[in-house]
């Protein structure tokens, strides 16, 4: 199995409660519904406000580095990235376990 981490942050401005934002979070909250071959999935908004914290966090779980590759490639990966471009950054983690 591989763990499949994001933490995201938002850019400098940006709120939570933008239309744009909620719409992003929405739209990963629906990937654990959309895209076949994920053994775990869960998102959320971290409630840390301590100044090194990222904003909102997946911690998610897939078979193998195959299906990593589809989750990736997923269109609907693709467009739920692209609307967080808009307005974050993040950093990734895969590790086997």
């Amino acid at each position: 199995m591989i763990r499949h981490l994001v933490l995201l942050k938002l850019d400098e401005g940006v709120r939570r409660d933008e239309p744009r934002v909620t719409a992003g979070a929405e739209a990963f909250r629906r990937l654990g519904d959309e895209v076949p071959g994920l053994e775990f999935w869960e998102c959320a908004w971290n409630i840390s406000e301590r100044p090194i914290a990222y904003d909102f966090a997946i911690n998610s779980a897939v078979a193998d580095s195959d299906a990593l590759r589809r989750y990736l490639e997923h269109p609907a990966h693709q467009a739920a990235v692209a609307q967080w471009r808009e307005f974050a950054t993040w950093v990734i983690a895969d590790y086997e376990f």
